[in-house]
Formats: C-alpha cells, sequence, structure tokens
C-alpha cells in the first residue's frame, strides 16, 4: 500500500510541476519600470552631457531584448549561408555592436533621416525592413529590399540611406565637419569605434584615438557603446542639442564586433581569441540588457527564453525564404536606376549589349 501511495505521490508530482511553473512566470507580478545608473561619457566642448542614471520600461526591455536577439541571430544566420557560400562577395557582420543600431533607433525618430556605411544590416533593420527582406538581398533574391541587386552594402528603406562600400565615401568628413557647423545643421556624426580599422588596432593607426573630439570645434561625446542605455541617453542627448538650433555634435560609440572585418577576416590574427572571449563574457550589450531585466525584476529568465525561440524560428523563416525565393532575370539588371523617369537603355559590358531600365 505504501509503495502503492509513493507512485501515485510521483505521478501527481510529475503531473503537476509543470503546469505550476508555466503559471508561476504566467501570473508574476513584474516591475513596469527600473531605474539605472549608466556610465558617465566623457565630454568636448559641452558643459554638461547625458544623464548618468535613467529609467527602463518593461515594455521598452523586451523590445530593446527581441531587437538585439534578432540582428545577433540574423548575422550568425548570415555568416552560416556565406560558409555554404548561398551569401558571395563582400558580407560585413556586425554582432557584437548590437547596442549601436537598437540604442539609436531608440533616441531619434523614424522620421529622422540615417545614414552609414557598410556593416549596416543591424542599421536596416531597425529602420524597418524585415529579415526576410535583408537576407535575401544578401542571396541575391527578387524579395531582398534592393530586389537582389544591392548585396551586403547596398540596402535602403525610408529615411535610410545604407551601406556604402567605398570606404570614406559616405562623406569627406573634415570638410562635412566644417559644412555643418558654418551653417550650424542639425546632424549628428557617429563614429562606431570597434576598435579595430580592418586588421589594424586604433592604438597602431591614429597618434590620437579621442575620436570624439576630431570636430575640433564641433562639441563630441564619448559613449559606452556596448550599453543600449548608454547609446539610447547619448543619442535623445545628442538630438535634442541638435534640434535646438546649436549645430552638429559628434558621438564616438566605443563598441567590438566579434568577426573579423569581412567574412574573408578570420579576425584572430590581429588579435586573440582571448580578447574576444574577454569581451563577450563581461561587455556583451544582450547579456548585459538580460541581467539588467532579470535582477530588476523587469523580466524572467523564461520569459526571455521564450523570446529567444521565436526569434530564432523567425531567422529560420527568413533563411528559407533568401535560399528558395528566384534569383531577378537578367533583364531588370538596368531596373531602377531612377524612381520616376521614362524608360531607357543602359550600355552593358560592351557597345553592342543594352538593358532597359524601367523605374
Amino acid at each position: 500500500m505504501r509503495k502503492m501511495l509513493a507512485a501515485v505521490s510521483r505521478v501527481l508530482s510529475g503531473v503537476s510541476q509543470k503546469p505550476a511553473s508555466r503559471v508561476l512566470v504566467a501570473s508574476r507580478n513584474f516591475a513596469n519600470d527600473a531605474t539605472f545608473e549608466i556610465k558617465k561619457c566623457d565630454l568636448h566642448r559641452l558643459e554638461e552631457g547625458p544623464p548618468v542614471t535613467t529609467v527602463l520600461t518593461r515594455e521598452d526591455g523586451l523590445k530593446y531584448y527581441r531587437t538585439m536577439q534578432t540582428v545577433r541571430r540574423m548575422e550568425l544566420k548570415a555568416d552560416q549561408l556565406y560558409k555554404q557560400k548561398i551569401i558571395r562577395g563582400f558580407c560585413h557582420l556586425c554582432d557584437g555592436q548590437e547596442a549601436c543600431c537598437v540604442g539609436l533607433e531608440a533616441g531619434i525618430n523614424p522620421t529622422d533621416h540615417l545614414i552609414t556605411a557598410y556593416r549596416a544590416h543591424g542599421f536596416t533593420f531597425t529602420r524597418g525592413l524585415s529579415v526576410r527582406e535583408i537576407l535575401a538581398e544578401l542571396t541575391g533574391r527578387r524579395g531582398g529590399c534592393a530586389k537582389g541587386k544591392g548585396g551586403s552594402m547596398h540596402m535602403y528603406a525610408k529615411n535610410f540611406y545604407g551601406g556604402n562600400g567605398i570606404v570614406g565615401a559616405q562623406g569627406q568628413i573634415f570638410e562635412a565637419y566644417n559644412m555643418a557647423a558654418l551653417w550650424k545643421l542639425p546632424c549628428i556624426f557617429i563614429c562606431e569605434n570597434n576598435r579595430y580599422g580592418m586588421g589594424t588596432s586604433v592604438e597602431r593607426a591614429a597618434a590620437s584615438t579621442d575620436y570624439y573630439k576630431r570636430g575640433d570645434f564641433i562639441p563630441g561625446l564619448r559613449v559606452d557603446g556596448m550599453d543600449i542605455l548608454c547609446v539610447r541617453e547619448a543619442t535623445r542627448f545628442a538630438a535634442a542639442y541638435c534640434r535646438s538650433g546649436k549645430g552638429p555634435i559628434l558621438m564616438e560609440l566605443q563598441t567590438y564586433r566579434y568577426h573579423g572585418h569581412s567574412m574573408s577576416d578570420p579576425g584572430v590574427s590581429y588579435r586573440t581569441r582571448e580578447e574576444i572571449q574577454e569581451v563577450r563574457s563581461k561587455s556583451d550589450p544582450i547579456m548585459l540588457l538580460k541581467d539588467r531585466m532579470v535582477n530588476s525584476n523587469l523580466a524572467s529568465v523564461e520569459e526571455l527564453k521564450e523570446i529567444d525561440v521565436e526569434v530564432r524560428k523567425e531567422i529560420e523563416d527568413a533563411a528559407q525564404f533568401a535560399t528558395a525565393d528566384p534569383e531577378p532575370p537578367l533583364e531588370e539588371l538596368g531596373y531602377h536606376i531612377y524612381c520616376s523617369d521614362p524608360p531607357f537603355e543602359v550600355r552593358g559590358a560592351n557597345q553592342w549589349i543594352k538593358f532597359k531600365s524601367i523605374s
């Protein structure tokens, strides 16, 4: 009899444990918001800078977490597709730098204009394009955001002029600084300092690594680019500064990329694996946000794991679309050069090859 009771007890215990756990998670009383201390920004030609404390709501925290995880997983999927030779050509990944694109978007308005250089996949997503459109562009398919003709470095969305394959061609920087200051333009110049220019460390490349002072007469901020809350508050500060009519401002976001410069760069010939692992273990932007939210009762570990599962599924579905969608036909090579012009002919590789361009 005792054995039977013990067996029944074990069965009932096993049956009740999982539902109880789900109910506990579902009915848990989370905090609506929490206040956090953030790192003070270094300032140049500014009497005061962004706040050193900020409030994070549960809603915003979950949104930031999902967005950063989506960017991270999207980049890792791009890495996999590249190694399978489904993505070809240049491909610059931004995993490790997610706090920059997500924090920046959190501090500006959708109507603001954003221009980037390469390593633009994260910004493309935060500006409103879907993972499907981004991965399909990387694989050169018709469903891509540039109809499969732009690739990694040429992605565009509303108010987003993203990707530029020529280093420096996103602006002759010192001339642009000068003109923006002369005309008091409401422009935020951003340096994503991931510590390496291709394979050269900033210490080996620059006599002064205070990039936030490079604008000289333009005020500057040096920001912890691995902390999404620091980036958000600095961006809000910079945007308010510009909108008030004071002219341009420069932000240096100190961040780190986990991959090499591009997919052709293994990323460990000029830095050690231990260096990369140390950054991952101490400064990872997703980990920092997750720890803050869990420790402040803004979210549970289980809830964030559910988001991880949903994100992985979204990425897998997008990857399937990006590999199954057809490539654009050759006759469309000259399409979309202009947005609203009548059709005209474009010369091909020689004078006898002609393509029609349709807006």
